[in-house]
């Protein structure tokens, strides 16, 4: 493990989820507290994320048809398209900046639950967190963190489908010369809709329950704030004249 890492990632979340879990004695409930923190760590960029996907949504219809106008003149295309997200102040690359920020906490969190909670990382403890020597696996006397769960793979999988759900909409069906495109993206992206949550499951099922737990409540809550700022956008198309 690097040691850029393991100071900027590791190190914190291993802190914070042992911290987390002094204060309640059980890992489910600092896997929870864990994501809360996380997530409002990281909301100002999550909202702007979800403002564009919702933007880039709705413009859809406009992106078509200037596509469909501009299909023979690749750089006329590119054009419009940067004028179109001008107009309506969206970024077509802002949604993904959270997903990136997101990996390497995932990947520490996964570090953590692959090898951290061995008494040789608890060392990697700052002076003020009190070290536990062991951490019980066990949540609600039921779920062994440490081992995988069918129960928490499929509630991910779930999870994933209402969000991905949310970012779906039927687009009216494009009868023009070179629409065959267009409908094959259309048919890939319902056909995704479909795939990753269950992509999601079969992930699950191989990593350790309190990993999976991370994922479904980080999903979980995505999805909440998107049916939350979806509610209170209602800002009208710009179309190019």
């Amino acid at each position: 493990m690097s040691g850029f890492f393991q100071t900027l990632f590791y190190q914190p979340i291993l802190n914070l989820l042992v911290y987390l879990y002094n204060i309640f004695g059980d890992l489910g409930l600092a896997i929870l507290f864990l994501t809360i923190i996380i997530k409002v760590v990281l909301f100002p960029l999550s909202k702007k994320s979800i403002k564009s996907q919702k933007a880039l949504q709705e413009l859809q219809p406009e992106i078509e048809k200037l596509k469909e106008k501009y299909k023979d003149d690749k750089h006329a295309q590119s054009v419009a398209l940067m004028e179109l997200y001008k107009k309506n102040e969206v970024n077509p690359f802002s949604s993904c900046l959270p997903l990136l920020i997101q990996l390497p906490f995932l990947i520490a969190i996964f570090r953590v639950f692959k090898d951290g909670f061995a008494q040789n990382h608890l060392d990697l403890l700052y002076s003020f967190v009190n070290n536990p020597e062991i951490i019980n696996t066990m949540t609600l006397g039921y779920f062994d963190l440490a081992q995988t769960s069918v129960y928490l793979a499929v509630l991910a999988g779930l999870a994933q489908f209402w969000q991905s759900r949310m970012m779906h909409t039927k687009k009216p069906e494009v009868k023009t010369e070179g629409s065959k495109d267009e409908k094959m993206l259309s048919i890939m992206n319902k056909q995704m809709l479909y795939v990753m949550p269950v992509i999601t499951v079969l992930i699950g099922l191989q990593f350790p329950a309190g990993l999976t737990l991370y994922w479904f409540l980080t999903t979980l809550f995505t999805a909440v704030q998107q049916k939350i700022i979806f509610s209170k956008i209602k800002s009208p198309v710009k179309v190019l004249k």
